[in-house]
């Protein structure tokens, strides 16, 4: 507080000169800026006493620097009365969308899916702990900074005026303020440039605009900008037609929601660096550490459910938080709009039917994890029955179709790239108590397995089909993961898939190094069918010899047209370019190319700009990993 009042202070004395020369008074960057910022201070926080008033205008990106570039040109009505209620309403992917504040309450609203939601406090957050009811209060909208600091913000920036532009015909004093370094760390706020372009007709903001010196610069244009009678009471709730299903939520859901979608609209992640070598430890707890290998992440978690989940959660606590919040309250609420159909009610129904099938050491994990990473048990647990929804890729080729007889299993995991599960992309080395060590190829916070391999040479990967709804049986992350703890030959693990009980539709790769043998399983709760190698199936017609594919539609007829070409000739780099485009989909996270003989394994996972099969692949051995645990003693050979 010391730094701020000396700032204010400062501020005062070069603001004292211009009180003396209130003789010839004379309009100068800074006063135009002060007085439009004190003019939005108005708006968004009226003075006591002020008659009520709604102001309304449309928002429209304008320029968006440093965001994806179909944001550009997107309009939103906008309507804003102080101190509690708003109304906003767009165009998203063709469908009309409406959202607003009422108070102590929010509003979300698909009229094209007959689908809204309001969210109230006082309501259960999950169905699995009616007792625990959501106490979150919104509060009044505040102005970022008191009154007093914002009145002298204009002295503690430097303000350059640009030349006046015609803004929808109307001519506007274009200002420029970025705050000075000891404004920034006095008052907090963030480093970067305002653009302010203010009608020189009344004062008001025509254009707002922000950037951060790099790559960011975004404005956002103010249409039709105007200030009009408080609106009645009704025209700031959800305005619900005739057979629209609206369901009342727990008010924290949808904050959080409103808070994560917006980072979701831009998901950095740099590529991969070239191989260095590297292998660093970042921090341990326990029996478990966290280390760097390339530029990737890699968990070591060793022990009881409980030890593991402590591990887990305490190592990678940030990415933990993010992925609960990608998962659940970006994604998952998110679909709710697109299926009408509330996302918690939903994932709560599912869990409540197979969650009598989970094996309660995993139930144990996650609640452990959940706790050391300060979020609630029930989002954990909710978060890890999401993969339930993944769909993909997968192949291995031996035998005759291999360089020397190998056996290489390829999975392209193709599956909402883009939403920020690649910022948390982990390899994850379990040494459970009970069971077999083995290697998941996934995300922080999931402790089922989608793509993994164990110690005792069996690696899995799954492909998604249909079934949706069909949720009497285990998780099928779960029961992979059960795969890589209890199964020691390739019968072991079909047997294990076969007795399930399972979940919806999905088809498997699995593949033994010790034998080199490998099929693929196409099941279903009631149907489960083993696809051996050089065998026909419905929906695989190319058999061929030493080789089982599973894919779909055009990414199988060029699956098998590849593996053709190349019969007899595949080593690991010929192996992993089976994975690149057409194979791949546009929404290719991951993909993993598995060397069970030798328990080599390679992982590529996508960034910014490019799907996961055309990114760097990173190198790893699961012997390695495991060092001197005497899980596995054999001989291991690779390379980058």
């Amino acid at each position: 507080m010391n730094e701020v009042r000396l700032l204010l202070i400062a501020a005062l004395l070069l603001a004292a000169p211009l009180s003396r020369a209130q003789e010839t008074p004379k309009t100068t960057p800074v006063t135009l800026f002060g007085e439009a910022l004190q003019k939005l201070a108005a708006l968004i926080e009226p003075a006591p006493g002020a008659p009520a008033q709604t102001l309304a205008t449309t928002l429209k990106i304008s320029r968006a620097d440093g965001l994806p570039n179909d944001l550009i040109g997107r309009e939103l009505d906008f309507a804003w009365q102080a101190p509690n209620r708003l109304r906003l309403t767009a165009d998203i992917n063709g469908e009309r969308y409406s959202a607003g504040r009422d108070g102590e309450s929010l509003w979300i609203h698909a009229p094209g899916k007959k689908f809204g939601v309001i969210g109230k406090p006082g309501v259960a957050r999950f169905a699995s702990a009616p007792d625990k009811l959501d106490n979150t209060k919104l509060g009044k909208w505040k102005l970022p900074l008191p009154r007093e600091q914002l009145a002298l913000l204009p002295l503690l920036c430097k303000v350059e005026q640009g030349a006046d532009e015609q803004l929808e015909g109307v001519a506007c004093h274009v200002l420029r303020a970025t705050p000075q370094p000891q404004a920034i760390e006095a008052l907090k706020i963030p480093a970067g440039t305002l653009h302010l372009w203010v009608r020189a007709t009344d004062g008001l903001p025509a254009r707002l605009g922000w950037s951060d010196g790099k790559q960011a610069f975004v404005t956002v244009d103010l249409r039709n900008l105007k200030q009009e009678a408080a609106r009645p009471a009704e025209q700031w709730k959800l305005d619900a037609n005739a057979g629209d299903k609206v369901e009342t939520v727990a008010l924290a859901h949808l904050v959080r929601f409103l808070q994560v979608a917006p980072s979701m609209l831009d998901n950095q992640v740099p590529s991969l660096g070239p191989i260095t070598g590297e292998r660093r430890v970042v921090a341990s707890h326990g029996a478990g550490r966290l280390e760097v290998h390339d530029g990737t992440k890699v968990l070591f978690l060793k022990g009881t459910p409980e030890e593991m989940g402590a591990q887990h959660g305490t190592l990678l606590k940030a990415e933990v938080q993010k992925l609960m919040d990608r998962v659940l309250y970006g994604v998952g609420v998110g679909s709710s709009f697109a299926k009408s159909r509330w996302f918690f009610s939903e994932i709560e129904e599912a869990t409540g039917r197979f969650g009598k099938f989970v094996d309660p050491r995993y139930t144990r994990e996650m609640d452990a994890m959940a706790s050391a990473a300060g979020v609630l048990r029930e989002e954990a647990r909710l978060a890890n029955y999401f993969p339930e929804l993944f769909h993909c890729s997968g192949f291995a080729v031996f035998g005759d179709a291999t360089a020397g007889g190998r056996i290489f299993h390829g999975r392209v995991l193709d599956y909402m790239k883009g939403i920020g599960l690649e910022q948390n992309a982990t390899v994850i080395v379990h040494q459970p108590e009970q069971g077999h060590a083995w290697v998941n190829v996934g995300y922080a916070g999931f402790i089922g397995s989608v793509t993994a391999m164990n110690a005792k040479h069996i690696s899995v990967g799954e492909m998604g089909g249909r079934g949706e709804g069909q949720w009497d049986g285990k998780p099928m992350a779960q029961l992979i993961r059960e795969v890589m703890e209890k199964a020691g030959t390739l019968d072991e693990a079909v047997a294990i898939m076969r007795r399930g009980p399972r979940t919806c539709e999905y088809y498997y790769v699995i593949a033994d190094g010790k034998t080199k043998r490998a099929v693929g399983i196409a099941a279903t709760p009631t149907k489960f069918e083993v696809v051996l190698p050089n065998q026909a199936h419905p929906q695989l017609p190319h058999p061929i010899k030493d080789a089982v594919l599973m894919s779909a539609g055009d990414r199988y007829e060029e699956l098998a047209r590849r593996v053709k070409g190349g019969f007899g000739k595949f080593d690991a780099d010929g192996a992993r370019d089976l994975m690149t485009s057409p194979v791949c989909m546009n929404s290719n996270i991951h993909s993993v190319l598995f060397a069970p003989d030798t328990l080599d394994f390679w992982v590529a996972n996508a960034d910014s700009k490019n799907v996961a099969s055309h990114t760097r692949y990173t190198h790893y051995n699961l012997a390695t990993l495991l060092g001197g645990t005497g899980e596995e003693k054999r001989t291991t050979s690779g390379g980058q």
